[in-house]
């Protein structure tokens, strides 16, 4: 699958969140608003990133879970 494939694909999928890639090839995923504090202490991060997309859902997937929802 191509690069503005996977990019179009996750954006779709998680539009609470920017979705990129970095010139060295990295995935990164941020929020487009602040975290709440019920937010951070659930562990909820503001940007996170992968080595391959696969590796990013997994990750905004884990963000969507962790304390029952709290990181949307």
């Amino acid at each position: 699958m191509s690069f503005d494939r996977h990019l179009a694909e996750i954006a779709r999928e998680f539009p609470d969140w920017t979705i990129w890639r970095s010139d060295a090839g990295r995935w990164w995923a941020t929020r487009h608003h602040p975290l709440t504090s019920a937010q951070r202490e659930a562990g909820c991060a503001m940007t996170i990133d992968a080595d391959e997309p696969e590796g990013l859902r997994e990750q905004l997937l884990d963000q969507q879970e962790r304390s029952g929802g709290t990181c949307r």
